[in-house]
């Protein structure tokens, strides 16, 4: 009976010391997040969804529509919307409208969009994507599953997200102080 209490308290040492590594983990990556949404501010003055906005307007011979944005980026409509008016506003892109039609508007890249893309430092999710390519297939159904099932853990599967790090405000730039 005491071998079975010992058993008992080595598997609650064990499964301890699991959640704590798990738990590290999930920090590890939080940190990470933290860490590049910071460069990418100092260095670009974007936050790395405002980044990929660009990035994907760059792809499109330097212009797509809200719609398509909000489609790659598995973001709302509104959510792209706020995007842009901030891109916008630094004068990273214009709103030109469509020619085919009018009713369309498109997210154009200026000169200064472009130069930010090209100045901007390597992406994190980039990072990712270039690792996550590399595994098996086996590897990247793991993984995902994985990843799915702590966004559940955590019940965020019904958040907006998209595969890009943060679509919030820069933490001390003047236009997060004015709002």
């Amino acid at each position: 009976m005491s071998r079975l209490c010992n058993n008992d308290q080595i598997m609650t040492q064990l499964d301890l010391h699991r959640l704590d590594d798990s738990l590290i983990a999930l920090r590890r990556i939080l940190r990470a997040t933290e860490l590049y949404s910071r460069d990418l501010a100092q260095s670009a003055g974007l936050t790395p969804a405002q980044l990929r906005v660009l990035q994907i307007a760059k792809t499109k011979d330097g212009s797509v529509t809200p719609k398509e944005l909000a489609t790659q980026m598995g973001v709302s409509q509104a959510t792209v919307t706020a995007l842009v008016d901030k891109i916008v506003s630094r004068g990273l892109a214009v709103r030109v409208r469509s020619e085919t039609d009018r009713r369309q508007t498109n997210v154009t890249l200026t000169q200064t969009g472009t130069d930010a893309v090209a100045q901007a430092p390597d992406a994190l999710q980039q990072r990712y994507v270039k690792a996550f390519m590399k595994l098996q297939d086996w590897e990247q159904a793991q993984l995902l599953a994985s990843l799915e099932r702590v966004a559940a853990m955590l019940n965020a599967d019904d958040i907006d997200a998209a595969p890009v790090l943060t679509t919030g405000e820069l933490k001390g730039t003047p236009e997060s102080a004015a709002e």
